[in-house]
């Protein structure tokens, strides 16, 4: 069975308590039940990851071939805009990525329009509450079965 990687960056544990009328109501609990959920429908194993560290969040990628995941699915949060070592990380991992945001970056502040981590991966989904992360699991899913 293949495996998917799905990293949620700093400050994703607060979900459903911060800034709801951006983030929403759904806690992080509720974001990976709907992905086990839909990857369990697709045949997919995905295993969840959190981490308000960035050297961390670089290690886990780091790992990413050692624990055979076949994919990454991607909410850098805060560090979408600042992490270089997070975006050279997924360039040496080589494995299909997605970007996922829930709030639409591109409406907020503007320096949350600048990704340094799309430009190194398949796509970025953004602005679609839940359902970026829902999007973004069938995108990652779509590119490893071809």
């Amino acid at each position: 069975m293949k495996k998917i990687l799905v990293i949620h960056g700093p400050n994703m544990h607060l979900l459903g308590q911060r800034q709801k009328e951006i983030y929403g109501q759904a806690t992080l609990e509720d974001i990976n039940k709907e992905l086990k959920k839909l990857a369990k429908e697709c045949g997919i194993e995905i295993i969840d990851y959190q981490s308000n560290h960035e050297g961390d969040i670089v290690d886990k990628i780091g790992s990413a071939n050692i624990e055979k995941f076949s994919a990454i699915l991607i909410n850098p949060a805060a560090y979408t805009h600042t992490s270089v070592a997070i975006r050279d990380a997924i360039l040496s991992v080589n494995l299909p990525t997605v970007e996922v945001h829930l709030s639409n970056i591109y409406s907020r502040e503007d320096f949350r329009h600048k990704s340094l981590i799309a430009p190194v991966v398949h796509g970025q989904i953004s602005g679609f509450g839940v359902n970026s992360y829902l999007l973004g699991l069938q995108a990652v899913i779509g590119i490893i079965k071809k």
